[in-house]
C-alpha cells in the first residue's frame, strides 16, 4: 500500500495542470492550461469530433490507451488503482428483506452485506449512518447477530425500527450526531463496525471512533469526500500528512464527477442542463456584459422541457436580472450546444485522473489503519455500473 501511495502520489503532484481545472469554466475561456506544456495534446483534443468524445467517455480503457501516448506516466498510475474484485455468490434473502430498497440501491447493499459478512470478526455488528437499516437487516438475518444502527434523523430511526420488529430482528435504532461525544456511547469491543456510503467526515469519524474503541473489526465504503468540516482535507495517515499534495473541497469532488449509473434519458437530461447554464452564461456575457459566471440553482427536469428562453426568463429572475424582449435565444443555446462538447472534450483529461485520486484517499484511510494495529485491505465490492463508488476499505484488529 505504501508504494502504490507514492506513486499515485507523485503522479498527482506533477500532472496537478491536468486534473485541477474545472471543465465547465474552463470551456468558457476557450483556454487549455497545459497548451504550454504539452501541444501534442492539444492538437489530439482539438482532432476530436462529437461522436469520439461520446465514444471516449463511455470506455475509460480506450480513453487511457489514447490519452498515455501524451502522459507515458499515465500507465503506471493506471496499474496502481486496480484491486481484486469481492468473490461473491450472491445471498438467500428472506421475502420482506428489500422492501422500500429501489434496484440499483439493493444490490449495492447485498453486495457491501455479502463482502462484510465474509470478512466478519466481533460478536454484533454497529451499523453507522444506517438510514433505515437497510444493510444492518441483511446482517442481522445472514449473522443472527445484534445491530445497533446509529442515524441522524428521527424519522429514519423510527420507520427502521418499526420494520426491524415486524421482522423480529435483533436491531436496535439509535438517534444521535456522529460528531458528538454521545455517540461514543454506541460502540463496544464485540462489534464490527460497518458504513456503506457514509459520507466524508462522517465514515472518516467512524474508522477513528472504531479504532479508539478498539473495534475487532471496521469496514467502509467511502463516498462524496468532499462534504468535510474543514476548508481543506485533512490527512490521515503518516504518509499522506507527509505529501505535499493539498487537496481542497473543489478537489475533492473530482472523483465523485464519473456518472455510470445513469441510462440515455439521464444522458440527454444533463446535456440540454449544461447547454442552457451555458447558453445562459453567454447571454449574460453579450446582452448585459457581465462576464464573471453566475451559477444558477438547480431546476426540476420537467421545467427543463419548456425550453431554452423560459430557462433563461426564469434563470434571470431568480437572480434578479432584467432581460430585453429581443433577444435572439437561438443564438445563444447554439453557442451553448458547442460550449457543452468542447467542457465535455476538456473533461477527457481530467476523467484518467478521477480514480487515481479516489485510491490515494482511500490508502490514506487503509494506511492509517495499519498504523493503528489494523490489518487493512481494498478491493472493489461489486461492479462499477451498480455504483462507481464501489470500493471497499476493511480492517482487522492484529491481537497483539
Amino acid at each position: 500500500m505504501h508504494s502504490r501511495f507514492k506513486i499515485l502520489d507523485s503522479f498527482l503532484l506533477e500532472h496537478q495542470i491536468y486534473w485541477r481545472s474545472e471543465p465547465f469554466h474552463l470551456c468558457q475561456t476557450q483556454q487549455q492550461p497545459w497548451k504550454e506544456v504539452n501541444r501534442p495534446l492539444v492538437d489530439w483534443l482539438e482532432s476530436l469530433d462529437n461522436e469520439s468524445i461520446q465514444t471516449l467517455k463511455e470506455q475509460p480503457q480506450l480513453l487511457v490507451e489514447e490519452l498515455t501516448r501524451f502522459l507515458p506516466e499515465l500507465d503506471t498510475a493506471t496499474q496502481n488503482i486496480r484491486f481484486d474484485n469481492t468473490a461473491l455468490v450472491g445471498l438467500d434473502l428472506p421475502r420482506g428483506t428489500a422492501e422500500g430498497i429501489p434496484g440499483r440501491k439493493l444490490n449495492q447493499i447485498v453486495a457491501m452485506g455479502e463482502a462484510v459478512l465474509e470478512h466478519h470478526h466481533g460478536k454484533e455488528w454497529l451499523e453507522w449512518c444506517s438510514g433505515k437499516g437497510f444493510l444492518g437487516r441483511i446482517l442481522s438475518q445472514q449473522s443472527d447477530q445484534k445491530v445497533t444502527s446509529f442515524e441522524w434523523q428521527q424519522s429514519l430511526c423510527e420507520s427502521g425500527q418499526k420494520i426491524a420488529d415486524d421482522q423480529k430482528l435483533a436491531m436496535n435504532f439509535v438517534q444521535g450526531d456522529a460528531f458528538s461525544e454521545s455517540a461514543d456511547h454506541v460502540f463496544n469491543s464485540n462489534q464490527h463496525a460497518v458504513a456503506l456510503h457514509a459520507c466524508g467526515d462522517l465514515h472518516v469519524e467512524l474508522v477513528k471512533k472504531s479504532v479508539s474503541h478498539g473495534l475487532p473489526a471496521v469496514t467502509i465504503s467511502p463516498c462524496c469526500y468532499h462534504l468535510i468540516r474543514d476548508e481543506n482535507y485533512q490527512a490521515m495517515s503518516s504518509i499522506a500528512k507527509s505529501s505535499a499534495l493539498m487537496l481542497s473541497k473543489s478537489d475533492l469532488r473530482i472523483p465523485l464527477q464519473e456518472t455510470v449509473t445513469g441510462g440515455e434519458r439521464v444522458k440527454r437530461h444533463r446535456q440540454l442542463e449544461m447547454s442552457y447554464r451555458l447558453g445562459f452564461s453567454q447571454l449574460l456575457k453579450a446582452e448585459l456584459s457581465i462576464d464573471e459566471y453566475i451559477p444558477v440553482p438547480s431546476i426540476k427536469k420537467s421545467e427543463l422541457a419548456e425550453g431554452f428562453e423560459s430557462f433563461c426568463r426564469w434563470a434571470s429572475e431568480v437572480k434578479e436580472l432584467s432581460l430585453g424582449s429581443d433577444i435572439d435565444f437561438d443564438s445563444y443555446l447554439i453557442q451553448g450546444e458547442a460550449l457543452f462538447w468542447e467542457m465535455e472534450k476538456l473533461s477527457l483529461v481530467q476523467q484518467v485522473f478521477r480514480r487515481p485520486l479516489e485510491i490515494w484517499l482511500a490508502l490514506d484511510r487503509a494506511i492509517y489503519l495499519q498504523e493503528q494495529g489494523y490489518e487493512a485491505s481494498i478491493e472493489e465490492f461489486c461492479e462499477r455500473s451498480i455504483t462507481p463508488r464501489n470500493l471497499l476499505i476493511h480492517g482487522v484488529k492484529i491481537e497483539r
